[in-house]
């Protein structure tokens, strides 16, 4: 009877390793996500300028100069 106990507790262990190595691969993953949204909110904020200034400048290209026309 003590054999069946002790091999019903080493499953249990057994599962509930696999449950702590899922949470912390959560987590992992969790923190990159955040690692990489954190570097673009930095670039978009570092480069949206100069990529505004870029997007206005083909726009105003494209309609001759900003004006517009209508028929």
């Amino acid at each position: 009877m003590l054999a069946v106990a002790y091999y019903l507790q080493t499953i249990k262990d057994r599962f509930a390793a696999a449950d702590n190595e899922r949470g912390a691969t959560a987590v992992e993953y969790g923190l990159m996500v955040a690692a990489i949204a954190a570097v673009i909110v930095g670039i978009v904020f570092t480069l949206g300028g100069q990529v505004n200034t870029a997007f206005e400048t083909v726009s105003n290209a494209i309609t001759g100069g900003g004006t517009t026309t209508t028929n």
